[in-house]
């Protein structure tokens, strides 16, 4: 039976991550077709952890690990619908944003991390936007604060009811004296492209906008009244589906999802074991041992039925290896406050890594080709904006091939074992299959220095195995030692790593881990793990009269006034 990891927070987290649409108690997912409805419904009695109510659909951690789930299993377990749309199962609110006494009660550490998870899952319906044809309609029946209009901004089309009453609202600088902690005002101006000026009134302003000014300051897309809002949702959901429909042609293949199997790891004292993750925690040392084996032979399928059974089954190696190493970093941020540094290793077979990986790349134009290679991506990026510090390792029984050899990509440091059995590969997935939040691969990434060093990488990975010394050439290397320095080389890097602070060290590696230009998802990460580690903990938002700490008690918030 598994047991909760033992943490160093305050804050009590979930032992598990997983959850399905039976365990529910904070949403509710309807398929009618081509259109889902996932209605939120919150719950105020069962908060995540006593001290808090949910009121008026504030959500905690709980609420959005199952809105996460959601998002995912509408994409394997339901291709066929081409429309979700978020709306509220409470009368005339939508949602109030995340609970301001959860927040206020919370760890720093739990509030940045929480923060991050829930921006993630908002990302994640962008994606599915974006890459799945499946539109995200949100029908706004009632006041939408906080994080719940930036819920809203996460979807292609927001329909408010004009009912003069009901806002859209980003109220956290007048009111609580923190900014919104996923995202959400750069996804005002870089997605909805509302006047910078005017973002600046809205976000100054703790009542909102309703009606019409909404619609003119591209607050939102449409307004309908009450008597006919719910027609107005039903049949712009049905627009929607019918434009998704016709732009699926890329995507072709029988509709028919498959089942996200629980993953159900074991926990053994300080090691979770999963069927192809290994996560070894040494809290002595502040470092965690996280190992992920390769497939076996029988992943080299000919064609989109044999896919689509071997994930039937739940035996496709991508997806439930992927899954099993998302679940380890949640755990190893939420559970795991005190790990300062992750080292990597991989195990399995070069050959069946390049064979699985052809195999899938060849069904990318199949919709669970492509959602696996979605859903691979996603954790890939969940992994660069983890505020750990990764060390690959790589010895004569390392397998950094393909897609696992984004995971040496993905580090901030990679030490080779200078031996002729240590060999790399590369194939067509680390091309550009699995991109990073900035939009460039992580070959791209490494060689910023040296752009012409991706061609040269993947001109090399054609000709067969690497070796040790070309891939220190060809910078696959941060340290490349011989077997009578390796140990003690890595034992004093790791040594001097774990005694760093970490604060500096969390800014420097999302300062260094995404060189070059930018994109919306990198931006809002970058933003946020700078205001997040700096606003949070100043006394103007968390201090004893601070206005986080002050929120819904009689005491005014009392400011330093002084601005740096």
């Amino acid at each position: 039976m598994e047991t909760a990891a033992k943490t160093e927070s305050t804050h009590p987290v979930p032992s598990s991550f997983e959850t399905s649409p039976a365990q529910y108690r904070h949403w509710k997912l309807e398929i009618d077709g081509e259109v889902a409805r996932l209605q939120m419904a919150v719950r105020e009695d069962e908060p995540l952890v006593p001290g808090y109510v949910l009121k008026l659909n504030s959500y905690d951690l709980g609420v959005d690990i199952e809105l996460c789930d959601a998002v995912q299993r509408l994409r394997f377990e339901h291709p066929e619908v081409r429309t979700v749309v978020v709306g509220s199962g409470r009368d005339r609110i939508f949602c109030a944003g995340a609970n301001i006494h959860m927040l206020a009660q919370s760890t720093h550490g739990f509030k940045v991390n929480f923060c991050k998870y829930t921006n993630e899952t908002r990302n994640s319906i962008e994606d599915a936007c974006r890459n799945s044809n499946q539109r995200y309609l949100a029908a706004v029946s009632g006041p939408c604060a906080g994080g719940g209009y930036e819920l809203a901004m996460a979807c292609d089309e927001i329909i408010l009811i004009d009912d003069g009453s009901s806002t859209v609202a980003l109220p956290e600088v007048p009111l609580l004296g923190v900014l919104p902690g996923t995202g959400g005002l750069t996804r005002l101006v870089d997605k909805r492209k509302v006047r910078r000026d005017r973002a600046d009134i809205f976000s100054t302003l703790a009542e909102g906008i309703r009606g019409k000014r909404a619609v003119e300051w591209r607050l939102v897309d449409q307004i309908a009244p009450r008597s006919r809002f719910a027609q107005a949702v039903s049949d712009r959901a049905r627009k929607l589906a019918q434009e998704a429909s016709a732009a699926n042609g890329s995507a072709p293949g029988p509709q028919t999802g498959i089942t996200l199997e629980p993953l159900a790891p074991t926990v053994e004292g300080d090691t979770v074991s999963y069927r192809f993750v290994t996560l070894h925690i040494d809290r002595a040392h502040r470092t965690a041992h996280l190992t992920l084996r390769g497939p076996g032979s029988d992943q080299a399928v000919r064609s989109a039925d044999e896919l689509h059974a071997l994930a039937s089954r739940g035996e496709l190696w991508a997806l439930r290896a992927f899954r099993e190493l998302d679940d380890a970093l949640c755990r190893l941020r939420f559970h795991e406050a005190t790990i300062g540094l992750v080292m990597v290793s991989t195990r399995g077979s070069q050959s069946d890594v390049l064979a699985a990986d052809a195999a899938l790349y060849a069904q990318r134009n199949h919709w669970l080709g492509r959602e696996v290679l979605l859903a691979m991506a996603r954790v890939l990026r969940r992994m660069d904006m983890t505020a750990k510090s990764f060390f690959a390792v790589a010895d004569p029984e390392s397998c950094y091939a393909g897609s696992m050899l984004e995971l040496l990509l993905a580090a901030d440091r990679s030490y080779v074992l200078d031996s002729e059995e240590v060999k790399f590969a590369t194939d067509v997935l680390n091309a550009g299959s699995l991109l990073a939040a900035n939009g460039q691969t992580r070959l791209a990434l490494r060689s910023h220095d040296r752009p012409e060093r991706v061609s040269e990488v993947l001109a090399r990975g054609e000709k067969g195995p690497i070796s040790a010394t070309e891939a220190d050439a060809l910078g696959l290397c941060t340290v490349l030692a011989d077997d009578l320095d390796f140990d003690d080389t890595l034992r004093l890097a790791v040594e001097e790593r774990v005694s760093l602070s970490p604060d500096a060290l969390t800014g420097m590696e999302q300062n260094l881990r995404f060189p070059g230009p930018d994109l919306s998802e990198g931006k809002i990460f970058g933003r946020l793990s700078a205001w997040q580690n700096w606003i949070f903990i100043r006394e103007n938002a968390t201090g004893p009269l601070g206005a986080l700490t002050c929120y819904g008690r009689p005491e005014r918030p009392s400011f330093d006034w002084r601005r740096t």
